[in-house]
């Protein structure tokens, strides 16, 4: 199986972050799956797809064509896949996957954790939807879709569809025994009581 990893491209990002995804790549490596991500050299992107092959993993990068320039892309994938657009990108990510890991990052992460969220709110995926919580990067997130659900903007429901995880085992293992579960989509879209 392959396992989506969502994450960062800063060159910024403080090394925690890094070494922690680094670990997540080769832990998911050893555990035989393989790597799809969007292709980035830097940040957490780079990190994850740099653990995956110092552990042996396939690794297939998924970027638009206009990320194709020098020092974008991470260059030890074991294929490329170029679309045209971020949104077919995307598409092309959850498709080659059997489950999704995000890790840290900025709003291009956040918007590809919520979309997945959302699929899984409306029964258009099953697939494990894990968010890697390295020291505690997205505790306020997780506080913010609290408040979310105690303002009843969503159900707390929306928790069963996620898992935080805290370490790189923790997620690997929370995907390894993961069993989906038929979602009722009137209730997590506040249909009906």
């Amino acid at each position: 199986m392959n396992i989506c990893v969502y994450g960062a491209s800063s060159r910024t990002i403080d090394k925690k972050f890094t070494d922690a995804g680094y670990e997540l790549g080769f832990q998911l490596a050893k555990r035989g799956y393989g790597l799809v991500f969007g292709g980035g050299d830097t940040g957490m992107m780079g990190a994850v797809a740099r653990g995956a092959h110092d552990g042996g993993a396939h690794i297939t990068g998924i970027a638009p064509s206009f990320f194709n320039v020098d020092g974008v892309l991470y260059p030890h994938s074991d294929e490329i896949i170029y679309t045209e657009t971020m949104r077919q990108r995307k598409q092309k990510m959850e498709d080659m996957s059997g489950a999704f890991i995000v890790t840290p990052g900025g709003i291009g992460t956040f918007e590809e954790f919520f979309e997945m969220l959302t699929l899984k709110m409306l029964d258009r995926t099953q697939k494990p939807l894990v968010i890697l919580n390295t020291d505690g990067y997205y505790d306020l997130l997780i506080a913010m879709m609290h408040h979310t659900a105690d303002t009843k903007f969503m159900t707390q429901g929306t928790f069963d569809l996620i898992y935080v995880a805290h370490s790189a085992d923790d997620a690997l293992d929370y995907i390894a025994h993961y069993e989906a579960k038929e979602v009722d989509v009137k209730k997590l879209r506040n249909l009906i009581s």
